[in-house]
């Protein structure tokens, strides 16, 4: 993978460099020190995978990510030193379609393999991202009435610029939806709750981590928090399975999916958002096939098309809307 790094600092462009050291199918091609030149040397050079810090002299990480996505989109890993502090910068730039996010490896604590894992992982699920193209997307089919039940749940899957677009979502549905709704975003449980809050702020709706045992009732807006799956079980109540082991993102939006296409009784809807890849299509088929209605964000709305690209390309998604017009159709939906 041809690697690029914008940081201000030499000794977290360091650890950087020591921990990509560690797999040699990684090649560093440049090196910026703030977001300016970081826009600019993607223009010249585009990378595969772009680690951008936040905080930086000039332009930040998050208005280099949204430049960056805006003219030269690449692969872009929120790399950060302090989380705590930088989390609604951290979801900001996810907004705006950076992939993921990783703290910077400690450079000289411990074994330095360990520190580099994290990041490496990351940059290898990106590898079997990027890599496969997905088939051209076919016409949408034709959207067919669905009738609502007094309650429901509405499944969300969402990647890059996930949580731009749900905060979008949340904040055009009433807090007297009458349907649960359940989250999953690709994002490391140590940012999960950090999310959470911050779509709560963002949103001005209450929004929680999912926990095990959960019955997902009417008015929740549950967010996965593992980098296990989450699941929805037989009885009706929420889990985390680290089965299957292959999934290349953890947690994944197709076991959800899937799972809700086995076991809820009641009245669904699967909703796949922007992201890169082809998560959550399977998924959504299972739904569509079960009789729920199964919405795909449109392509001019997403920050990355790639996820409702997939969808759409298997006849996963009864329906392919704006992001805008998503809310209003699940109100229509559960009949409010």
């Amino acid at each position: 993978m041809r690697v690029a790094i914008v940081n201000d600092m030499p000794m977290a462009v360091e650890a950087l460099r020591r921990a990509l050291a560690y797999d040699p199918a990684h090649e560093i091609i440049w090196v910026a020190g703030d977001g300016e030149e970081a826009v600019r040397r993607c223009a010249e050079d585009r990378p595969d995978v772009l680690l951008m810090d936040l905080i930086m002299p000039k332009m930040d990480g998050v208005e280099a990510t949204r430049q960056i996505m805006a003219s030269t989109p690449c692969a872009i890993v929120i790399v950060t030193v302090d989380r705590e502090q930088n989390v609604h910068r951290v979801f900001e730039a996810m907004g705006y379609g950076a992939l993921d996010v990783v703290d910077t490896p400690a450079v000289g604590a411990g074994n330095g393999r360990e520190a580099a894992a994290p990041l490496l992982r990351k940059i290898v699920n990106i590898g079997w991202l990027i890599g496969p193209r997905g088939a051209p997307a076919k016409r949408p089919p034709v959207a067919r009435p669905q009738g609502g039940q007094p309650q429901g749940l509405v499944a969300i899957g969402s990647s890059a610029g996930g949580p731009a677009a749900l905060e979008t979502l949340l904040k055009g549905l009433p807090a007297d939806l009458p349907a649960a709704l359940v989250l999953v975003q690709h994002v490391d449980e140590v940012f999960a709750a950090g999310m959470a809050d911050w779509l709560a702020t963002a949103s001005r709706r209450p929004v929680r981590l999912a926990r095990d045992g959960d019955r997902p009732q009417p008015g929740d807006v549950l967010l996965a928090g593992t980098n296990n799956h989450l699941r929805l079980t037989r009885d009706g109540t929420l889990t985390y399975t680290a089965e299957p082991v292959n999934e290349i993102y953890r947690p994944s939006i197709n076991v959800f999916f899937e799972s809700v296409a086995r076991h809820w009784q009641g009245s669904a809807v699967g909703v796949l958002l922007t992201g890169m890849g082809r998560d959550g299509a399977q998924g959504l088929k299972a739904m569509r096939e079960r009789g729920h209605l199964t919405i795909a964000q449109d392509q001019q709305s997403c920050a990355v098309f790639g996820m409702p690209k997939a969808a759409i390309a298997i006849d996963a998604a009864v329906e392919v809307r704006p992001l805008e017009r998503i809310a209003s159709r699940l109100m229509e939906t559960f009949a409010l």
